[in-house]
């Protein structure tokens, strides 16, 4: 079992590297896996070794960084000799013999005893859970018995088990189903054509759901080859779209798979096309969309978004991104019915660089579960923070831009190509508001957020850039970094001013155990919360749900627990530091902060939780505080000093 926890991790180190693309030291490795640095180092031997020759993880005296052979080395791991290998390699066995398979002939051939085949046989009863599959066993022989829609849902399992984050992966597909199924030949211009062909019939497509579709394509089309179709199990004809996209999909597979499906495997891809991959078209009307929807779910979409909006502050109770998520809550609850959940490989991003949207689309799904009939899964909330974040971005105001001054010395036309280069190049992260055409302007009266100089100005300030007459692209990048800063600048100034109030030393745990748990640690806080009369034993308790609903780790430190109900006395926040991390949802926090909120402070939420989120996805800011605040006073200096920057 070792064995196989330490490959795991090293998994983990290996998929931390090619996400961050840049330098990470072993301690902070350490931190996020839950490890030495001792361990970090011999993982990275190890992953080395993985490709011979080669250079998965490179090391320098800045720590580590994913190298060129990283990718290669993920895909290994897949081929692993551990439990957990030997597992699905006996589920696929099982899958593929209608028949079952010898044990003692299946441990020979993984080189094992018996006995070890046995215990992994024991993980594959694991792995079955919930399935509607179960294993079967006579003398020597073991089976599955279960209905053919069920083998697919535990084939696409299998495959969502070995690939990243939701993204499609052939080589995991060609792994659970063999390498005579679908390749990389045919794969690419089935995806190109599929995609325009559904362009064709008038749709949206949704690229991030495409690579799941083409799962069950392949999935289809191997079960087929092998005398395996589906009947029709839906009575009824199909309706006009299921025909005509099950029409496109029927010559594609002829065309590029060399596969004849049957009437039931083309309802069946029709209708996962229908429910994860399309959308309407821009130009639909309202009308149209609300007559493809079924009253009840219009209905509760409706109720939910209001409450939404209202308890969040937030411009989304329009009628056209009620319909649409209305349209993508019914596709929903077909795949919720047949539990095929759709992977979203965005959703760790969203989730850490959009929480406030985030947090909007788990108060959605949590009062769609009566609807859904069942907790939705964090790729799906995604997919609801996605038609969220879309419908936000549409009403945002362009206040939040950057003002800024130009001062170019008069010469000619000069300063007038100047300023249309700059609106040009960056009239999307700065607003120019004024020229200066001055050799030696009054530079004490320029009070816009930015300086941008083509002469030396006699004041030393992040807030003045020097930049060319003629702009290059080094002058782009750096007028846009400055927009940041100033952009970050004036987020983490406002939650600077609500420190003293939302923080107290009553509510602050120096360090928590190793062993602490997401519940204990929530109860702990909770119940300094409660002392001060910030919350009752209720909020407690709602905060825990909320917890079960999605993990509130919106980093690879920060955990933010909260319940979605603004019913606190006042807001709050109750803060403890782990160091060494700690567990919590399917990663590792060191800074857990739960947060209570007031109906009257609702403002306030977006400020706090954004803010905080933000201050807390800075590796180096992370270490600082953990490092240096073991006590409150220290804490807060240390934030502070983090915003300050």
């Amino acid at each position: 079992m070792t064995g196989s926890v330490s490959r795991a991790r090293q998994d983990r180190v290996i998929g931390l590297l090619v996400r961050d693309t840049d330098w990470v030291t072993a301690a902070e490795l350490a931190d996020i896996v839950g490890v030495t640095p001792r361990s970090i180092r011999s993982y990275v031997t190890a992953l080395n070794a993985r490709v011979p020759g080669g250079t998965v993880v490179e090391s320098g005296p800045l720590g580590y960084r994913a190298g060129v052979d990283a990718t290669g080395a993920l895909r290994s791991a897949a081929d692993a000799d551990t439990p957990r290998e030997r597992a699905h390699h006996l589920v696929r066995a099982l899958l593929a013999a209608s028949d079952g398979i010898d044990v003692y002939e299946a441990a020979d051939g993984f080189h094992v005893s018996a006995a070890t085949l046995e215990s992994d046989l024991g993980r594959v009863r694991s792995f079955l859970g919930g399935s509607g599959i179960v294993l079967e066993r006579t003398a020597s022989r073991a089976r599955l018995r279960g209905t053919e829609m069920a083998q697919r849902r535990l084939l696409s399992t299998l495959v969502h088990e070995e690939t990243d984050e939701g993204a499609f992966d052939l080589a995991a597909v060609r792994r659970a189903l063999g390498e005579d199924s679908i390749g990389p030949a045919a794969f690419g211009p089935f995806k190109a054509d599929l995609v325009a062909g559904l362009g064709g019939l008038g749709y949206f497509v949704n690229e991030f759901g495409i690579g799941d579709v083409m799962l069950h394509v392949a999935i289809t089309a191997d079960r087929v080859a092998h005398g395996r179709g589906l009947d029709v199990t839906v009575a009824g004809e199909p309706s006009e779209a299921q025909e005509r996209v099950g029409a496109l999909l029927d010559r594609l597979c002829t065309e590029h798979l060399g596969v004849q499906l049957g009437a039931g495997d083309l309802r069946h891809l029709a209708a996962l096309v229908l429910s994860r991959v399309v959308a309407p078209g821009a130009s639909e009307p309202a009308s149209v969309i609300r007559s493809r929807l079924e009253p009840d779910i219009e209905e509760d979409v409706r109720e939910v978004v209001h409450r939404a909006a209202v308890a969040f502050l937030v411009d989304i109770d329009h009628e056209d991104f009620i319909l649409r998520l209305a349209l993508h809550v019914q596709n929903l609850r077909l795949r919720a019915r047949e539990q095929a959940w759709s992977r979203n490989p965005l959703t760790r991003s969203l989730k850490a660089t959009y929480p406030m949207i985030f947090e909007v689309a788990v108060f959605i799904a949590d009062g769609l579960q009566g609807l859904l009939g069942i907790p939705l899964l964090d790729d799906e909330i995604a997919y609801i923070a996605m038609h969220v974040g879309g419908r936000l971005e549409r009403g945002r105001s362009a206040g939040a831009i950057p003002t800024a001054t130009i001062v170019c010395p008069g010469y000619y036309e000069l300063h007038e190509l100047l300023r249309s280069s700059v609106d040009r190049s960056l009239g999307q992260a700065v607003d120019v508001v004024g020229v200066e055409t001055r050799a030696d302007p009054d530079w004490a009266a320029i009070d816009t957020d930015l300086v941008l100089t083509t002469v030396d100005a006699p004041l030393v300030s992040d807030r003045v850039v020097r930049i060319q007459p003629f702009l290059t692209e080094a002058d782009i990048e750096r007028v846009q970094a400055a927009a940041g800063r100033v952009r970050r600048a004036r987020r983490l100034a406002r939650l600077q001013g609500e420190l003293g109030r939302y923080f107290s030393p009553d509510a602050f745990i120096g360090r928590v155990g190793a062993d602490a748990t997401p519940e204990s640690v929530i109860r702990e806080l909770g119940a300094r919360l409660v002392a001060q009369g910030v919350i009752d034993d209720g909020y407690v308790e709602r905060t825990l749900e909320r917890e079960r609903l999605s993990s509130t780790a919106f980093t690879d430190a920060l955990a933010v627990p909260h319940a979605l109900g603004m019913t606190a006395t006042r807001t709050a926040i109750a803060v403890a530091i782990a160091d060494p991390s700690i567990s919590w949802g399917e990663g590792r926090v060191q800074v857990i902060a739960m947060v209570a909120f007031s109906e009257s402070e609702r403002e306030a939420f977006q400020t706090v939780f954004e803010q905080l989120v933000e201050v807390f996805s800075e590796r180096d800011s992370v270490q600082r505080i953990v490092r240096r605040g073991t006590d409150f006073g220290a804490f807060l200096d240390e934030l502070v000093a983090v915003i300050d920057g």
